[in-house]
């Protein structure tokens, strides 16, 4: 299904030759669709030319009793397409104005794009037909430009087709408005809160059709790209919280998403049969504190931490704690996740993460039973079957730590304790010197990656980790790629209550 989301106020001239426009464009172009039309409070004749139109199209029809903007109106359309869909994977919406701008023949260039695997597509204005005042043209310029989404040249169009579980996975954990701003500058939040969520983002060249348009332009050029400068740190900060999230996602050994790996690599590759390591070679008070960068924005702290030796079923396990603390703007994430593995044999006993993020709080807790072969997550009554050495998501990073890595080879694990997302593969690509927490280190470069999985060990985020090349391996850095950028965990505290490592 093909839900074409068209926000309106006073188009009585136009709104009825857009709205039958899309109806021949979906008759030479045969898909199910339906239209989703908001009467933001219209003053002329526009309520009654929709509901003309309302008895002869599949279409819906939302009004408001008293304005509310444009980036509401749209909002409000696009929950109502995702509360409609029973197939978010497969189901797309298209937003579309109704003064006649957007050319409803370009949205069949953008189905086939969403067919051929793209999650969004931006259809960018590059041509224009028909004459608009100076000051009008300059801002149209130079306001994508203000407001840059990476991969697009034209962010503020407002004319996009998206898979609608992208839309949803923007959505999650929040019941917040989504778009802050209004008018063009709506539009490009929009872009940039969808488009780290899609897998492809495609851009189709399009026609601005100011030829056709038969009123004014509601804009106010200046005043426009005033506003245009303000919203860049909004836009920003849909980057940044979508990275901060990332990170915080990225910790877990694999998401729960399924491909396969069918990348080949000229390196060795090593199986490992050596048993796990017999005993947790790090010190009770052991602490490493990391700053998370998005490019030159600081967004928060991370906290690797040895915490203590408690008993779990009468078994000694080392607890280690990884807490993620940071935030831009209105955005704050804290997140704290904590392992118990048997002091004498590095196996996961238990696992915690509980997560609060923008006043909400979840909290996931596994029992692990790695002699009996089976795990148990609390609130549920079933038993899961467990690899026999597993590993959780923070001892994962210790645990990689005390295994031994030489430079040129792959090594391939599957201790993640579901095994369903399994293996997790290291390899180790050179080493080098770098600086952080104030001094020079001599480090081990490897590529973490999770063919089975996402997150920041996904094959396409391209991670890097460093380890210290000495007894301590400890991480100093971790770097991942998304499409809006660069995310960076980089040492600036370590402690080590031991006298030989002051």
């Amino acid at each position: 299904m093909i839900y074409v989301c068209v926000p309106v106020h006073d188009e009585a001239r136009t709104a009825g030759l857009v709205l039958w426009k899309v109806r021949q464009v979906f008759t030479a172009f045969p898909r199910e669709y339906q239209l989703l039309v908001l009467d933001d409070a219209s003053t002329d004749g526009t309520p009654e030319v929709l509901a003309s139109y309302a008895k002869v199209l599949p279409m819906t029809i939302v009004t408001h009793r008293e304005r509310q903007g444009y980036a509401r109106s749209l909002e409000e359309l696009l929950r109502l397409a995702l509360q409609r869909t029973d197939r978010p994977k497969r189901d797309c919406a298209i937003t579309l104005h109704a003064d006649f701008l957007h050319s409803p023949e370009s949205m069949e260039d953008m189905v086939k794009h969403l067919e051929s695997g793209a999650d969004l597509v931006v259809a960018e204005l590059v041509q224009q037909r028909g004459r608009v005042s100076r000051a009008l043209g300059l801002a149209r310029r130079w306001t994508p430009r203000l407001l840059r989404v990476a991969g697009l040249r034209d962010t503020v169009s407002g004319f996009i087709a998206l898979r609608l579980i992208v839309l949803r996975q923007a959505l999650r954990r929040d019941t917040t408005r989504l778009l802050e701003t209004e008018g063009w500058c709506a539009s490009a939040e929009l872009v940039a809160r969808l488009a780290p969520h899609a897998r492809r983002l495609d851009a189709v060249p399009a026609a601005a059709r100011y030829d056709l348009v038969q009123r004014p332009s509601r804009v106010k050029p200046w005043r426009q790209l005033l506003e245009a400068w303000r919203a860049r740190s909004v836009i920003r900060a849909a980057r940044t919280v979508v990275a901060l999230l990332l990170i915080t996602v990225g910790l877990h050994a694999q998401s729960d998403s399924a491909r396969r790996d069918s990348s080949l690599s000229a390196m060795a590759i090593v199986t490992p049969s050596l048993p796990a390591p017999a005993a947790v070679p790090f010190p009770v008070g052991e602490r490493l504190v990391y700053g998370a960068r998005y490019g030159p924005f600081s967004v928060g702290t991370a906290t690797m931490q040895v915490a203590g030796v408690d008993t779990i079923r009468g078994v000694e396990a080392v607890h280690f704690v990884f807490l993620i603390d940071g935030g831009a703007l209105w955005y704050h994430i804290h997140q704290n996740l904590e392992s118990w593995v048997g002091r004498h044999d590095f196996r996961s006993r238990r696992f915690l993460n509980q997560t609060e993020e923008k006043g909400k709080a979840w909290e996931r807790r596994f029992e692990i039973y790695p002699d009996s072969g089976f795990y148990r997550e609390a609130g549920r009554d079933t038993t899961v079957t467990t690899v026999a050495d597993p590993l959780d998501d923070a001892a994962f990073l210790y645990w990689i730590r005390t295994v031994p890595l030489e430079v040129g080879k792959r090594y391939e694990y599957r201790r993640y304790f579901r095994p369903e997302r399994n293996p997790v593969i290291v390899e180790v690509l050179k080493r080098e010197r770098v600086g952080v927490a104030g001094k020079k280190w001599d480090a081990i470069v490897v590529r973490p990656r999770i063919p089975n999985g996402g997150g920041i060990f996904a094959e396409k985020a391209d991670a890097r980790m460093w380890l210290s090349d000495d007894s301590l391996r400890i991480m100093l850095a971790l770097q991942s790629k998304f499409s809006f950028g660069q995310v960076t965990l980089k040492l600036k505290e370590y402690s080590d209550p031991r006298p030989e490592h002051p």
